[in-house]
């Protein structure tokens, strides 16, 4: 498994300490924006809009918010703007594979500081398909253990009738993997199911896991924490274990 799932968790509990900090509505309102202004306003049509949209209400994300958001992306109103997806492949502290995935309005600016924020933290920008290969893109939903109010093996039996490729657990989740063409069906029966997901989307699931030792671990930490506060800084995905 990648090890986001943890490092994920340990920013998303900062998050709920400091919302303001983590800037969890504008890094939401742009990735609403890009699937809009990629696939057009409708969620019906728009499997990344969708996906998004699901992701900004499990946050709370005011509907006003959600709408202009859209806006921007179709290119309605005042507001209109162009962002683009940047991926960033990158080696953290004791050589930890990192992709980062980033939505901006200026591509050389974003590069120019995630470079510097690497190098900062003890990290370094790769080169294109350096990092890349340790990693698969994989549909991920993502249910706290403690919120699985359903028999684990009938839940199993269901998500792997529904087009599940794996189950896992991680840390306090329960992660199921899918093929992006089966993604949107296994959601659905998760939903019927009527459980709460903690996340789901897109994401690069690292191959392989490394152990990194105390010290280095304490570097990972605040170098993510420094990608999770950075704008342009979406998502980014770890081989740490």
């Amino acid at each position: 498994m990648s090890g986001h799932s943890k490092w994920h968790n340990i920013q998303a509990r900062k998050g709920k300490q400091d919302a303001k900090r983590s800037n969890v509505f504008s890094k939401l309102s742009k990735a609403i924006t890009v699937a809009a202004s990629q696939g057009g306003g409708d969620s019906t049509t728009n499997f990344s809009l969708r996906l998004q949209l699901d992701k900004a209400r499990v946050a709370g994300m005011p509907k006003d918010n959600i709408d202009r958001a859209i806006k921007k992306g179709t290119g309605v109103g005042a507001d209109a703007t162009q962002l683009s997806e940047v991926l960033y492949e990158a080696y953290g502290p004791a050589g930890v594979a990192i992709i980062v995935r980033g939505l901006t309005d200026n591509k050389n600016r974003a590069s120019a500081e995630i470079k510097h924020l690497l190098s900062k933290n003890n990290g370094s920008l790769g080169a294109a398909g350096s990092v890349q290969w340790m990693f698969d893109l994989w549909g991920v939903i993502a249910i706290e253990k403690d919120k699985l109010n359903i028999d684990r093996e009938e839940f199993d039996l269901k998500m792997i009738e529904a087009g599940a490729d794996d189950i896992q657990d991680d840390e306090d989740e329960v992660l199921v993997l899918n093929k992006i063409e089966n993604f949107q069906k296994v959601l659905n029966v998760v939903k019927e199911l009527n459980l709460e997901i903690s996340r789901s989307g897109l994401e690069w699931v690292a191959k392989d896991k490394i152990t990194v030792d105390v010290e280095n671990e304490e570097k990972l930490g605040r170098l993510f924490e420094a990608l999770d506060e950075h704008d342009d800084v979406d998502d980014y995905f770890t081989n740490a274990a």
